[in-house]
């Protein structure tokens, strides 16, 4: 509609119908400049908001509120994601050599600039105790206690730990599974004697009663 399309300067010409009649492009010179004018302010503040955009990206990361963070702010937050990594990495190579003898891992937290939490300490338990009267499976299940324990990267003093005593475990073990070898062996050996000398007792000769030779007669007593 004709209303919606009248600028300043389109008002001035029908204000003064002379003018108008007088210079038509003049008139037409206007009316263009006045849709450049109206057009301009949007372009204009179309690439303003652009820019901030553009710059607000360049920021980099947020606080929590929204506002950028500070230099030192964004090195803190790097590095408690580097550390968030590294302590997920560490619980779960435990939980991976571990097998059944691990549970799950439980984590400490610190808060970063940008509001989310990041581990920054971990555990996960882990069964070490030497199995009852099995020294075989004692000896087995040390075995995959020590290799969870020194499983990460970098294992940790409490890691050290464990696998010592893992070894403590592993050695008796050793040692109690080695007597029980030789008192087998021992056993063995005795019954194999036993059966030796039961065999020899068997296959004894029986004693014999002799029953006495009669006596060919002589040629003498033939012939009486």
């Amino acid at each position: 509609m004709a209303v919606s399309a009248i600028s300043t300067s389109s008002l001035t010409a029908w204000a003064y119908p002379a003018a108008n009649t007088h210079s038509p492009r003049v008139e037409q010179a206007s009316k263009e400049r006045a849709l450049d004018e109206e057009t301009t302010p949007n372009n204009a503040s179309s690439d303003t908001s652009t820019h901030e955009e553009s710059s607000s990206d360049a920021a980099g990361p947020k606080r929590a509120d929204g506002t950028p963070m500070a230099p030192e702010e964004i090195q803190q937050l790097e590095q408690l994601k580097q550390t968030d990594r590294e302590v997920r990495q560490h619980e779960m190579a435990h939980q991976v050599a571990g097998g059944a003898y691990t549970g799950g891992a439980s984590y400490d937290y610190d808060v970063g600039p940008d509001g989310k939490r990041y581990a920054v300490a971990g555990e996960v338990p882990i069964d070490y105790g030497p199995v009852p009267n099995d020294p075989q499976a004692t000896i087995e299940k040390m075995q995959t206690v020590i290799a969870a324990a020194m499983a990460p990267a970098d294992p940790s003093p409490k890691d050290h730990q464990v696998a010592a005593q893992a070894r403590q475990y592993l050695l008796e073990a050793k040692l109690e599974a080695a007597m029980q070898r030789s008192e087998m062996e021992q056993a063995r050996s005795a019954s194999a004697a036993d059966s030796s000398e039961t065999t020899l007792s068997e296959t004894t000769w029986p004693e014999t009663t002799a029953e006495p030779i009669a006596e060919e007669p002589t040629a003498k007593e033939q012939a009486a």
